[in-house]
């Protein structure tokens, strides 16, 4: 049979991570991005349950997310004036996690350790700096076109997008708008790193909050002098109007998001993060969106990670690109010769997943970040409660506590309850 020639667009995480597995299963994979070289920067993102299953299926490469893990040690939540009200760790137990997990790597790391994994690979090939122009299908083979001519056209038979939530290639195969099948949830968030250490030399992020729906999360980073930041805005959803103006400064650059961060957060506090901030070169920002995609392949086009089924504000979006990846060729190693079969084992397996990682707990993210004073102070209030009852109790009633709540509130935060397949590869 001859070896299957997949394209796979988006070199982040979902994108390598599919190739890994893609080559597996005895296929040729080329793997394009449209930046001319891995994307820095971004904050932290965490691997969870089933994605811990995966992870430990791959030779070192545990050894080597811990080993490039962000050195945050937990989360301070502070109150007004800089008040701590409670510090949030993680479990110490990688299969049950809660807001914390055992496994935090910021973004660009985990996308370096996956590119290292596979770049070697003979049946691996990566091109940077070329994206897809047009494509049609035509006799079980996608025929695509490339915008930048560093590829010429080519045949494959298989073409994955894993591109993000935004998927300009997604559009291109299902021949609809970039926007359908996203479910905007009002909310945006900002990262950048900034070239001073606020924390002070410690390894305990901060979380401050204000009204309405205002936070400023600060991070450590690897780097001595450097601190990672976020920026975020949650807006009540059926108050659209309030996220026109970032939407505004997002399409204008860099300076313009800048201005719109300051106005943004006047009143907040924390001025010298917004100053550091304005001078940063590395800011990204991004409109915080679930992707509810009505179908996962059209003929041999097919979505995976952030591009099938991003999960918004949740935190799950790593574990579902982990899995999706490894779901995606399994199945396709299982099915060999019949992608329409292969397809449609991988949808089946991963709808079930995908719909439980895209729960949002109710009040969620509106807890964190409360549109009004009073829910505010009832946040605090509460925060000050565990911060109490976590020093009476030595910690331990209340990360069992934390664990339950993973398990019966937000279950995709919990251990890992989807039965993912170990399937024998060929390669």
């Amino acid at each position: 049979m001859p070896q299957l020639r997949v394209l796979v667009v988006g070199a982040s995480i979902a994108g390598p991570m599919a190739a890994y597995w893609l080559a597996k299963a005895g296929a040729e994979v080329t793997c394009i991005e449209r930046f001319p070289s891995l994307r820095k920067g971004g904050q932290v993102v965490d691997i969870r349950h089933s994605a811990v299953t995966i992870v430990r299926k791959v030779p070192k490469l545990e050894e080597a997310l811990v080993a490039s893990g962000a050195p945050l040690q937990g989360l301070q939540m502070v109150g007004k004036a800089n008040k701590p009200l409670v510090a949030i760790q993680p479990t110490g137990i990688p299969e049950e996690q809660f807001l914390i997990s055992d496994f935090e790597i910021f973004r660009d790391d985990l996308a370096t350790v996956l590119y290292d994994l596979t770049k070697d690979n003979p049946s691996v090939r990566y091109v940077f700096g070329e994206t897809v122009s047009a494509m049609r299908q035509e006799k079980e083979k996608v025929i695509v076109d490339f915008a930048n001519g560093l590829l010429p056209q080519s045949r494959y038979d298989l073409v994955v997008a894993a591109d993000g939530a935004t998927s300009r290639t997604r559009a291109l195969g299902f021949n609809c708008n970039v926007r359908d099948g996203i479910d905007p949830y009002n909310a945006w968030a900002a990262y950048c790193t900034i070239d001073k250490d606020l924390l002070n030399g410690s390894n305990m992020g901060e979380f401050s909050v204000s009204t309405p729906g205002r936070g400023i999360m600060l991070g450590p980073d690897h780097v001595k002098g450097a601190n990672r930041v976020i920026l975020m805005g949650n807006n009540p959803r059926d108050m659209p109007e309030r996220l026109l103006p970032y939407q505004e400064a997002a399409k204008k650059g860099d300076n313009a998001m800048k201005t719109y961060l300051v106005d943004f957060f006047k009143g907040h506090g924390r001025d010298e993060i917004l100053a550091a901030v304005a001078e940063s070169d590395s800011l990204y920002a991004t409109e915080c969106v679930q992707v509810k995609f009505p179908r996962l392949f059209n003929g041999n086009f097919v979505l995976v990670g952030d591009a099938g089924y991003s999960p918004g504000p949740i935190g799950t979006g790593t574990t579902l690109a982990i899995t999706g990846a490894y779901v995606l060729a399994g199945e396709i190693n299982n099915h060999p010769g019949d992608m329409a079969a292969a397809l449609q084992a991988y949808s089946d397996r991963m709808q079930p997943i995908i719909k439980d990682m895209q729960k949002i707990p109710a009040g969620f993210p509106s807890v964190m970040t409360p549109e009004t004073d009073w829910g505010l102070w009832l946040r605090d209030t509460l925060l000050y409660v565990i911060s109490y009852v976590m020093v009476v109790y030595q910690l331990k009633p209340v990360a069992q506590f934390f664990r339950w709540i993973a398990g019966v509130y937000c279950i995709a935060w919990a251990r890992d309850s989807y039965g993912i397949p170990d399937y024998e590869w060929k390669a």
